[in-house]
């Protein structure tokens, strides 16, 4: 979406999001149950390493980040949620429930009205917001940026043991597992993978991933090699390199203008890239392939079938 890349992108420039962490959660022994409920207090620890106390499961949630909306709702609790960001799009269901964020800047005292039994927060520069929110008396429970699809993994281990649903998150990562299995099983016998760019801001402030993104992950999940696997993160790069390293395959997610690939074709220079030259320029739903949430499945199979799409006409 227009807006998440512009958060993204201001995020990346002023070091608001923190990458490289782990998401491993390490959850409380009295955290056993499968289902939503719950006899006795439990502990699970955040992502900042605070340990957050529950007497019960939550009943009502505010979620401050889409991608935790995603899995929520796949976690099949996404009817307690009772507040979410302008961003949240999916599923559908999300469009109908109340906006209290719009990703940089958190409506503090409706949540507070609200008070809802836990805030799920993700960590963008918003540590006053979430002082404040836990200054009033309300949980918050944060998930850092992911950088790797075991991060995805594990944040969704760390809402599910929330949520008392671990069953079900199990359920959510296996079936994650199996879609990017079913496209590593078409992909693994390519002799020659495709050198693929990947673009997330365009002209002229350029700027791609690189090794320690969870895109990055999922584009090597693909069967594809990222041109920029040699850099790290988020980071500007200019057109002059583009162009040396010549992509066989574009893939942008930027959706600014009216037409993203029109744009890159129409660049000055860039009809000698390979790609180019051979109309391997592809727009790609950035709610899918930009969020760290359950749809990463998806993702990895919309970019392996964008790049190889023989293997999957079959």
């Amino acid at each position: 979406m227009k807006f998440f890349h512009k958060f993204w992108l201001l995020s990346i420039l002023s070091i608001l999001l923190i990458v490289g962490c782990s998401n491993n959660a390490n959850t409380n022994d009295t955290t056993n149950s499968n289902s939503n409920e719950q006899s006795e207090a439990y502990t699970v620890v955040d992502d900042r390493g605070v340990e957050v106390t529950f007497d019960k499961v939550p009943e009502t949630i505010v979620s401050l980040q889409p991608s935790n909306t995603e899995i929520l709702f796949e976690l099949g609790v996404g009817e307690r949620i009772i507040g979410v960001t302008e961003y949240d799009a999916y599923p559908t269901q999300a469009l109908e429930i109340e906006k209290v964020s719009d990703l940089s800047t958190v409506n503090i005292e409706r949540i507070v009205e609200m008070n809802p039994d836990i805030v799920f927060a993700y960590t963008s520069g918003s540590d006053d917001q979430i002082n404040q929110l836990e200054s009033v008396g309300l949980k918050v429970f944060v998930i850092k940026s992911a950088s790797s699809i075991e991060d995805i993994y594990g944040d969704i281990k760390q809402l599910a043991t929330v949520m008392g649903a671990e069953v079900q998150g199990e359920k959510v990562i296996a079936d994650i597992q199996s879609q990017i299995d079913a496209v590593t099983e078409k992909t693994e016998a390519i002799a020659q993978k495709k050198k693929v760019y990947f673009e997330i801001s365009p002209a002229p402030d350029i700027w791609s991933i690189g090794s320690g993104t969870f895109q990055q992950e999922l584009i090597a999940a693909a069967g594809v090699e990222n041109i920029y696997g040699d850099q790290q993160g988020w980071f500007s790069v200019s057109e002059e390199d583009i162009l040396t390293r010549n992509p066989e395959a574009i893939i942008t997610t930027v959706n600014y203008g009216d037409d993203p690939i029109a744009e890159i074709i129409s660049r000055n220079g860039w009809s000698s890239v390979t790609a180019v030259q051979n109309r391997e320029v592809y727009f790609l739903n950035p709610d899918i392939l930009d969020r760290p949430g359950p749809r990463i499945g998806e993702a990895v199979e919309i970019i392996a079938s964008s790049i190889y799409p023989e293997l999957f006409n079959e």
